[in-house]
């Protein structure tokens, strides 16, 4: 069920609205089924409906009439609240609107259980779905009700009314959603012609802008020159930067002025002081050095992007808020960059996410500083024409949605588990079409047979919970073609897997030869150690647990192992 609640002047105005049969054409048989004392005249089943509907306005409005000439009535003393149900709830009777009707009142302060000043109210239901509550805000004693944060307790009962009634329950929010285009918003575009409304399109150029900018003098700088946008930048007499607000160009009222939005209105994290926070102290990536290998920043973006479901996992929710919010920043500049055909599931799986990057807990970006500078520094290269880093990266996005659902579920985020769940269906969609071309051309260099026979011992042993779904997916042919080529560029395939899968589990997988591959394959990218460097990591400590905690291969494995081969030929170029 969900409440509307609003405030108005004139109590006859309303009256006259909620038993209208002539131009609302769903109101099928207006009536009262209850009001404050049971006993309110009912304009609907009277035969003289105009007099009976001024006598009910009447009645409602006494105390307002008693207390307006002490000078003490509220401007707006008018209180109406309406109530639907879902579509899928049953129809309820009479009666059991009525119990509803009187458990709102009560929890909202209009008339509060057991207070016999409590105000005057009715409960008008005009169609199957829904009622309408219209009280005054005076009471008996001439006070003015105190009905504080009335949406809040109207939505709280709401949700245990929906239990009690076997109702279907609907996903609440925490108010830190961006605020939806208001109806007359929505008509106005459908007028122009226009697929968004410009609060909408404001919204998704100011998070796109935000997610590249690098300081807030930048996304200043940026915004100012984005073609069919206004900008207004307001100061504070010292000279600093108060905030701001954007119009779109040709979007005026009445009298032809812009329509301005300030960045709190647009989202609650996209007002100056919270994008100053959010962009301050970025890490800046190491400069590049003559003389050494540069490292592929989409590399380091998918290596970062894929520690956030550990971040996420250590119980610092003011740090895992963080890395929410510069994954949702990836997510809103990634379009920017993805080919054409990539570009509407991407948009819908940024657009959708945008809800599960805020809550209640506050967000200390300094924790997400150098994660925040490897996505800039991805957004600022484009993607190989390839696609497989593209690939790479939506395959970690995968599991840091997935990872982030179930961090929101765990602390009862309702509205952000089902945005993260829509975000993991675009993306999905949006990976297997990026990943499907370069799978398959690392698939054509599946190396012969006894070498994948020795790669299949090597996969048992780095990862024997998941060996059989790793040979059946696929991708395994790809995965055995990028061992072959890492072998060929001087790493130990046995090496990589084990740090590929010591990176991240692969329980939330569906494919994980396709993980398993798009790890590799970044992490041989890294230059392969030398001899000395693997002698002394073979007889380091940690390497040694590690071999040892590492299951041996079965008896019959070992015995048809094939002879042993002539060391590996020297590091070659790799094929991209």
């Amino acid at each position: 069920m969900i409440a509307k609640i609003s405030n108005g002047k004139e109590t006859a105005g309303l009256i006259r609205y909620l038993f209208d049969t002539k131009k609302a054409k769903d109101h099928t048989d207006p009536h009262l089924i209850t009001s404050w004392d049971g006993f309110a005249p009912d304009p609907g089943r009277s035969e003289d409906a105009d007099a009976t509907r001024r006598l009910l306005v009447a009645d409602l409005d006494l105390h307002v009439k008693q207390a307006r000439r002490l000078g003490r009535a509220p401007e707006k003393h008018v209180w109406h609240c309406s109530i639907r149900a879902a579509e899928t709830d049953r129809h309820l009777s009479d009666d059991e609107w009525a119990d509803i009707a009187r458990r709102i009142v009560a929890a909202t302060g209009i008339a509060p259980d057991g207070d016999p000043d409590g105000c005057r109210w009715v409960a008008v239901r005009h169609a199957p779905d829904h009622i309408h509550i219209a009280a005054t805000k005076v009471r008996a004693d001439l006070r003015t009700a105190r009905h504080w944060n009335d949406y809040l307790t109207a939505d709280r009962e709401l949700a245990a009314i929906e239990k009690e009634y076997g109702l279907f329950q609907v996903v609440r929010g925490d108010r830190t959603a961006a605020k939806r285009p208001t109806r007359a918003e929505q008509e106005k575009a459908r007028r122009q012609g226009r697929k968004t409304t410009s609060r909408e399109q404001l919204r998704t150029t100011v998070r796109q802008l935000v997610s590249i900018a690098t300081s807030p003098e930048e996304f200043l700088h940026l915004l100012d020159g984005v073609d069919g946008v206004r900008v207004d930048v307001q100061h504070f007499p010292s000279g600093d930067i108060r905030g701001y607000k954007v119009a779109v160009e040709g979007d005026t009222n009445a009298a032809g002025e812009p329509i301005w939005y300030s960045g709190s209105k647009l989202a609650p994290d996209l007002s100056f002081p919270k994008i100053q926070e959010r962009l301050a102290n970025i890490k800046p990536q190491r400069a590049y050095q003559p003389g050494r290998r540069r490292p592929n920043p989409w590399h380091q973006a998918s290596a970062a992007t894929e520690r956030i479901p550990h971040h996420l996992a250590q119980g610092d929710d003011e740090a895992a808020q963080a890395h929410l919010a510069v994954f949702g920043e990836a997510l809103d500049a990634l379009p920017l960059l993805a080919p054409q055909h990539l570009r509407p599931q991407l948009r819908e799986a940024a657009s959708a996410f945008e809800r599960a990057t805020r809550s209640r807990i506050r967000a200390e970006h300094h924790h997400a500083r150098a994660l925040r500078g490897a996505v800039r520094a991805m957004l600022r290269e484009p993607a190989p024409k390839d696609g497989a880093a593209l690939a790479m990266f939506l395959d970690a996005a995968i599991l840091v949605v997935i990872a982030a659902a179930r961090w929101h579920q765990l602390r009862h985020h309702d509205q952000q588990v089902s945005a993260a769940q829509q975000t993991l269906l675009h993306l999905q969609a949006a990976y297997e079409q990026a990943a499907a071309a370069p799978l398959a051309a690392l698939a054509q260099h599946r190396p012969p047979q006894q070498a994948v026979d020795r790669h299949i011992r090597e996969i048992r042993r780095a990862v024997p919970d998941h060996v059989e779904q790793v040979i059946e997916d696929p991708a395994f042919d790809a995965l055995t073609a990028a061992l072959a080529e890492a072998e060929a560029a001087g790493h130990d395939p046995e090496q990589l897997l084990q740090q590929a899968a010591d990176q991240r589990a692969l329980d939330d997988a569906r494919r994980p030869a396709r993980v398993l591959t798009w790890r590799v394959e970044r992490l041989s990218a890294r230059p392969a150690p030398s001899a000395q460097a693997r002698a002394a990591q073979a007889h380091s400590p940690a390497w040694a647990d590690s071999a040892a905690q590492r299951p041996n291969p079965p008896a019959h494995e070992a015995a048809a192992a094939p002879a042993p081969q002539p060391p590996p030929p020297p590091p070659q170029a790799r094929r991209r």
